[in-house]
């Protein structure tokens, strides 16, 4: 039978009244006499109202069951084990030093390249004339502050002089956009995801004891392969486009992507448009150095008649481009503990993905081959129509659509 609530108050009470008058010894049977009339639940019950552990209230309740003659004497004040702190007083600076950050500990102590474990940190304190258990080492590090830290990402490194004043010419380029009605997209490319039984980061609600069964290791399926989701999110009408690509992230599958999203939506959702702002992360696929993604752009923008804008974000920058948190934190979110066991799940997922400000997403796959390795010579950039800005042209420029003779 569960013991109520009004039972543990009333013992609490009782507990507070009494126990202060009562040696050690006595404290202890009377929560062990009080715990055997309760009968089951009564020593955690006991244990809770009385402020000890359950294991001294064990002890009063053997004791009483034991039958042993009363004692004539009760442990004097502070009798009992001593802290190992009391015992040991350069314990904790011993302790100290050896969880020092590496940084500033010393470079020659034997535990700076090993996992610090309490286990470990014992084993090095005994060497050292302290001996103690990894369980008191735990307890110290408690008391002293710390606890059990992964790692942080804020360290970004040097900031480039002049990244502020990129991120403000980027978004007077994208208010003159928006403003004039015409569509301005933020593009990137999702981390590759392995395609079949993996695991993928996250949970979801399933029976209790029935998890997904993933694949041990992770190794490439070589039927399946790997998935490249490229996206474009229009940052106008909150809306996303993803290519699930099978092939190599190029600067032609990203274009191809934006190509695909004008073609079936952008087209659509701006008919008046005549301008198109890019706006994309300075390397990968869309690296304002990539001389294919310059070819590719005024390829498109000849076929569409749009100019074509691009304003790369500053070195160091890209997790503040738009798409990263606007679109795919929310994909990852929505298939988070999930394997993606095949690209129409994938495909699947992504355009399953919304948001309480409504966001709307289209994903289909481009089982396209993209080769890798392809150059584009100095002639070949000389005759291209672009046009680079005065501020930092190497960031920002604009391809017009080619004139026809």
């Amino acid at each position: 039978m569960a013991i109520g609530a009004e039972i543990e108050e009333a013992l609490t009470a009782k507990f507070a009244s009494l126990l202060p008058h009562l040696d050690e010894r006595q404290r202890r049977l009377a929560m062990g006499a009080e715990a055997r009339v309760l009968g089951h639940g009564g020593i955690k019950a006991v244990a809770r109202a009385a402020g000890v552990s359950t294991v001294t209230v064990s002890k009063g309740a053997a004791e009483l069951e034991a039958g042993g003659d009363p004692l004539n004497r009760a442990r004097r004040p502070g009798g009992g084990r001593k802290p190992a702190t009391a015992v040991d007083p350069g314990l904790v600076d011993a302790l100290l030093g050896l969880v020092e950050p590496d940084e500033r500990g010393d470079p020659c102590s034997p535990l700076r390249w090993t996992t610090k474990s309490t286990r470990t940190l014992a084993q090095e304190l005994g060497r050292c004339g302290h001996p103690v258990s990894a369980w008191t080492v735990a307890n110290l590090l408690h008391e002293q502050g710390f606890s059990l830290q992964g790692n942080t990402k804020q360290v970004e490194g040097a900031a480039h002089p002049d990244r502020d004043a990129q991120f403000a010419y980027l978004n007077e380029q994208s208010a003159a956009h928006i403003g004039a009605g015409q569509p301005v997209i933020s593009v990137d490319t999702k981390k590759k995801e392995l395609v079949g039984l993996f695991k993928n980061a996250g949970q979801q609600w399933r029976p209790e004891g029935d998890p997904a069964r993933v694949n041990v290791h992770d190794f490439v399926d070589p039927d399946l392969g790997k998935a490249n989701p490229y996206g474009v999110y229009d940052v106008g009408n909150n809306a996303g486009w993803v290519s699930v690509g099978t092939d190599h992230d190029t600067a032609a599958f990203a274009v191809e992507t934006i190509r695909r999203w004008f073609g079936q939506i952008g087209r659509d959702a701006y008919p008046g448009a005549d301008r198109l702002l890019v706006c994309a992360d300075g390397g990968g696929s869309n690296g304002y150095r990539l001389r294919a993604w310059k070819t590719q752009l005024a390829a498109l923008a000849s076929e569409t008649g749009l100019s074509i804008t691009v304003c790369h974000l500053p070195p160091g920058t890209s997790k503040w481009n738009k798409i990263e948190h606007r679109l795919f934190s929310h994909i990852s979110m929505n298939w988070r503990g999930r394997p993606l066991t095949s690209h129409q799940v994938i495909i699947d997922l992504i355009g399953a993905t919304t948001t309480r400000t409504g966001l709307t997403v289209h994903a289909e796959l481009d089982d396209t081959t993209y080769p890798t390795g392809i150059r584009i010579s100095d002639t070949q950039m000389a005759a291209l129509p672009i046009t680079r800005h005065e501020f930092h042209g190497d960031w920002n420029y604009t391809l017009q659509p080619a004139k026809t003779p």
